[in-house]
């Protein structure tokens, strides 16, 4: 048995390549002058990780960009309900209403002398009428308009004191509420209604050339018909 006494010297071959692998094959078989080189062996597991040195860790680097929103969550649940709060000052709140109520009190009052200087310096009030006149001259279409616009109607004197009262405001010859637009010789005033009180002049209505359908009030307080296209001066009447 020739390999018997030769073991000895291949296991110091072996143990000799794995101790050094940079020994070539012609060193070992320097040593190893029986038996034969062989190739070098598969590489073993990976080793597990080592722990992390002792050097000095690196500073943290810039933050990364901004990522997108998420979807928004589901509302949650409502919270108890709140112990009940304590009741308002009631004292505050009737300080309130009562500076309120001189207010207006104030407000009205300054609105009642307004009225007085208003009738005094423009116009002439007749029971709970007031009728105001701008001294313009127009025909009976224009004057309708312009009460109109001005919340007011055409001066209707409906007793003889409002009659006297739109007399001294016209200080001429003026338009009157009253035609017989709709039928001829049934004269009613524009705010609808026979006519309740009348100051006709003597021969009058006569509807002279068949076409005077309007009133007017002459300077003496007598009425006369006339056509509404001529034109007179515009008086309204408004509620005092």
């Amino acid at each position: 048995m020739l390999l018997l006494p030769l073991l000895p010297v291949l296991l110091l071959c072996v143990v000799s390549t794995s101790l050094s692998k940079s020994e070539t094959c012609e060193n070992t078989l320097k040593t190893c002058s029986v038996v034969a080189c062989g190739r070098d062996g598969r590489d073993g597991p990976k080793g597990e990780k080592g722990d992390p040195g002792q050097s000095l860790r690196g500073l943290q680097g810039p933050p990364g960009k901004l990522g997108p929103p998420g979807n928004v969550g589901a509302p949650g649940m409502s919270g108890p309900k709140g112990q009940k709060g304590d009741r308002g000052d009631s004292k505050v709140l009737e300080a309130k209403v009562a500076n309120l109520e001189a207010e207006l009190s104030i407000l009205k009052s300054e609105l009642e002398h307004t009225k007085k200087l208003h009738a005094f310096s423009m116009g002439k009030k007749s029971g709970k009428k007031l009728f105001v006149s701008n001294h313009e001259m127009m025909p009976f279409s224009k004057v309708k308009a312009l009460c109109t616009g001005l919340r007011g109607t055409v001066a209707i004197p409906r007793n003889s004191e409002e009659n006297s009262a739109i007399q001294e405001v016209a200080k001429g010859v003026a338009f009157l509420g009253i035609t017989d637009e709709m039928t001829e010789g049934q004269f009613m005033y524009v705010t609808g209604g026979r006519l309740t009180y009348n100051n006709w002049r003597m021969n009058e209505p006569n509807d002279h050339g068949l076409g005077e359908d309007c009133v007017v009030i002459v300077e003496n307080g007598l009425w006369n018909d006339i056509s509404c296209l001529a034109s007179f001066i515009a008086v309204c009447e408004f509620p005092a």
